[in-house]
């Protein structure tokens, strides 16, 4: 029997009407669609027609920078991906939240009931929330500690993990004859007593049909990898190179033995910001539309945030002044590394480092035709920098349908990408195996 190809996975990074800080300014967007949950629908159903394994929102916890000059990211993710669920079938629905300002029985109940409205395609992006704006909103007068909010993270995720493990998969009788919903046997209390949690349990939501959410992370500094390493099964990374790529994905991979895990058990997806067009020359002016439209002093603000050096006065048309080591900073450590280098890198004034980084905050763009950009996933997937990509489009709905009718046929014709589902969970999607309950038979259990 022939062994089938490995295929890849696609994920659709979705923000507002646009990864580009200047997508609501161009005439390819609609703006006002930001505050209509059809929009996001309807992206949900065009990731759909691609047989995109999932779509991705990120969030954070206070309004960005210089509200003036940019739009918001109007919904909260999971309750956004609730109506997204109900508009499709197939697709995975991946939200981002804290760990840092929310509560682990109140998240968990979240996500499982997200899995339960979709029949089994939730997806939890794990963050600690380095934000420094976030901070001020939670009763903290800066951003708490790296250190310590992975500390808090790894024992939120514990935690979590237990609420949803809490309820066995077959639980639930449902017998109105004898009048039993539900067996106390398989329903346990977790009794959880560690430094910064108590939690008795179980989740007040039964065991949803994946039994837990996909856990995703993205951070990439040292705390962040050994994180991904310990509990993710999806990794969503910012890599400008090849090499930068297979070296990132050597490493994480080389972390899974320590916890007990294999290779095929965590996917790596680079984020890849796409301009699409007939020819290398109209995409690449495409791309200069978008970057004609940054407004200075909103990106300014934007990368302040990204590098935690206020550089609101500081000359376009300078180099950066001097930066702090990545030791002295709590936000986010690698992002603030892959800003920094690539600036020094490519001898960038601040004018030219925020043009590079107006589509994706960092992530890779790349312009070019179909086939170009099919060309360019291949090679990064036969060369050992991915399992599949975060395709963020610079624009919606246009950027991410011209991604899913002229790039995905060609991976698929090429037996990169799945022509089909076949399965009807996220987890399915990514090829992980269904997970049992850690309490299946445990004979403890709660009052019947």
């Amino acid at each position: 029997m022939s062994v089938p190809p490995k295929q890849f996975h696609l994920n659709a990074f979705l923000m507002g009407v646009g990864h580009h800080e200047a997508a609501w300014r161009h005439p390819r967007t609609e703006e006002r669609r930001v505050l209509d949950v059809r929009h996001f629908q309807e992206l949900g159903r065009i990731a759909e027609r691609g047989k995109l394994d999932s779509v991705f929102f990120a969030d954070g916890l206070a309004v960005g920078p210089r509200i003036k000059r940019n739009t918001l990211a109007v919904f909260e993710p999971v309750t956004l991906l609730s109506a997204i669920a109900a508009a499709t079938e197939h697709v995975g629905l991946i939200a981002t939240a804290s760990t840092t300002y929310n509560e682990p029985f109140n998240l968990a109940r979240k996500f499982a009931s997200l899995d339960h409205i979709s029949s089994g395609r939730a997806g939890w992006n794990i963050v600690t929330s380095g934000n420094e704006e976030e901070a001020f909103n939670f009763g903290f007068d800066a951003i708490p500690e790296h250190a310590r909010r992975y500390e808090r993270a790894q024992e939120f995720v514990d935690v979590a993990i237990q609420l949803w493990d809490s309820w066995e998969s077959t639980a639930i009788v449902l017998d109105p004859e004898e009048g039993i919903f539900a067996d106390p046997d398989k329903v346990h209390s977790i009794d959880y007593v560690g430094d910064r949690f108590r939690v008795r349990g179980p989740l007040n939501s039964p065991r949803s049909p994946q039994g837990r959410p996909l856990l995703v992370q993205a951070g990439s500094s040292e705390s962040g990898k050994d994180f991904a390493a310990r509990y993710a099964e999806a990794v969503f990374t910012a890599q400008r190179t090849l090499e930068e790529g297979q070296a990132f994905y050597r490493d994480l991979k080389s972390r899974l033995p320590k916890y007990g895990r294999s290779a095929d058990e965590l996917k790596v997806l680079p984020g890849l910001v796409p301009f699409i067009a007939d020819t290398r020359a109209e995409a690449l002016a495409l791309e200069q539309e978008f970057t004609d439209l940054i407004s200075p002093d909103y990106a300014l603000r934007q990368l302040s945030s990204l590098l935690g050096v206020d550089l609101t006065e500081h000359a376009l048309d300078a180099p950066l002044p001097p930066l702090p080591t990545e030791s002295e900073i709590e936000g986010g450590k690698s992002r603030f590394t892959l800003v920094k280098e690539l600036a020094e890198r490519e001898e960038l004034t601040v004018r030219q480092l925020i043009g590079k980084l107006g589509g994706g905050r960092g992530h890779r763009t790349f312009a070019g035709t179909p086939e170009d950009i099919a060309d360019e996933l291949q090679s990064w997937f036969e060369n050992g920098a991915a399992d599949g990509f975060n395709i963020m489009p610079p624009y919606l709905p246009g950027g991410l349908a011209d991604f899913v009718d002229r790039v995905v046929p060609i991976l698929q014709e090429r037996g990169l990408f799945r022509t089909d589902y076949t399965a009807t969970t996220l987890r399915g999607h990514y090829g992980l195996d269904p997970v049992e309950s850690q309490f299946a038979h445990v004979e403890t259990q709660v009052s019947a």
